[in-house]
């Protein structure tokens, strides 16, 4: 090739060494081979940074564990209060059956909810006119009977008397209720008012969210389906209308058995000459509502009010109750949820055992419809996988 006239060649380095020949012109400057970078400060960096992943990672646990910690006891805070909105779900869910066969009935379901409401303040007025005048018969019976027993305690020659000469009991009622002062009495009946007053504000509470829940139970509805994809929130629907559906039937499984614990506590009451049977029979029905513990608290006060006769009724009623609450447990309430939500009457005894020991009452009284949206998630979501593996 030949070089053009006027100019020159100057051979150059670079720092990929590759070195390269230009044309420069005869009177251009000198230049040097292009220097190697500078050394760069990134590694030290790096070297520096590299010790610091592990601090950073073990600050985000610590922070993620303090934040873990902190949800906990507030969530602990609200367990009262978190128990209650599970109750008013639990009852608003169980009477959505009764909302909308009024609803199919072409009936709004502002009406609806208030028929429900109206139809349950009958109910409970109805058990005050039965339960309200023998017990007040019986608490001006009691109050005009205190001053005879006192005076036979102090009388040494009645049962009374001997049995306070014997064990002293005015004085250990006296050192239990504190003193002459009665300090103890004072936060008794302190205590006794706090407690009436929790329960009438936690019962209150109660009433006022199921009353909204049943009221926006079809737009609380469409809001949950919203967070499911769009292709399975139609089989979604189907799993919540099928659960709640179930939990319907549940709720009026446990109607029947209790109106059967009623009714045979009405009719022994009648037969032995236990006095007010009817109100006795509501009391047990309503009672028997609670699982586990209701009818063993039912059974316990009509067997504390047939003492009224004697003895021997009192002991046979408490046989009774014994054996009922036997046939109820394993004959009555599993059968009876076998047809209403078609769960196995093991798996029934079993959720009513772990929701009591976890919730109380509370958790008994879910553990069934928890049970059964259970099993239908699990033959919807998890079965048909394992069956295809």
């Amino acid at each position: 090739m030949k070089m053009p006239p006027g100019l020159r060649v100057v051979t150059t380095g670079a720092a990929d060494g590759i070195r390269r020949r230009l044309l420069v012109p005869p009177d251009a400057a000198p230049t040097a081979p292009a220097a190697d970078p500078a050394p760069s400060a990134a590694p030290a960096r790096r070297s520096a940074s590299a010790r610091l992943p592990g601090f950073s990672t073990g600050l985000r646990l610590a922070l993620g564990a303090l934040t873990g910690w902190f949800l906990f006891r507030q969530l602990l805070r609200l367990e009262e209060f978190l128990t209650l909105l599970l109750l008013s779900a639990f009852l608003a869910v169980s009477l959505e059956p009764v909302v909308a066969a009024l609803c199919r009935r072409r009936l709004r379901r502002g009406w609806a909810v208030a028929a429900v409401l109206g139809a349950f303040l009958l109910l409970a007025a109805g058990f005050l006119l039965l339960v309200a005048p023998p017990v007040g018969q019986e608490a001006g019976v009691l109050a005009r009977r205190i001053p005879l027993w006192l005076d036979q305690v102090h009388d040494h020659h009645s049962a009374l008397g001997r049995i306070e000469d014997r064990f002293h009991l005015a004085e250990q009622a006296k050192s239990a209720l504190g003193g002459s002062a009665g300090p103890g009495l004072m936060g008794g009946v302190l205590g006794a008012g706090r407690l009436l007053l929790d329960t009438v504000t936690s019962v209150t509470v109660v009433a006022t969210v199921t009353l909204y829940l049943m009221a926006g139970m079809p737009d609380i509805k469409e809001f949950c389906y919203r967070f499911v994809k769009g292709s399975r929130r139609g089989r979604a629907r189907e799993l919540t209308e099928e659960i709640l559906a179930r939990t319907g039937r549940y709720m009026l499984g446990n109607l029947v058995t209790s109106a059967i614990a009623g009714l045979a506590t009405a009719v022994w009451c009648a037969a032995v000459g236990v006095p007010y049977a009817a109100a006795l029979g509501v009391f047990v029905a309503l009672m028997d509502l609670v699982p586990i513990v209701g009818s063993t608290i039912g059974g316990v006060v009509v067997s504390l009010v047939a003492l009224a006769v004697s003895w021997p009724v009192a002991l046979a009623t408490a046989g009774f109750y014994v054996g009922f609450r036997l046939l109820e447990d394993y004959l009555i309430m599993p059968r009876t949820m076998k047809f209403a939500v078609d769960v196995h009457p093991f798996v029934t005894i079993v959720a009513v055992l772990v929701g009591g020991a976890l919730l109380g009452i509370v958790g008994a009284l879910v553990a069934v419809p928890a049970a059964v949206a259970l099993g239908l998630l699990l033959d919807e979501f998890v079965f048909p996988h394992l069956d295809h593996r």
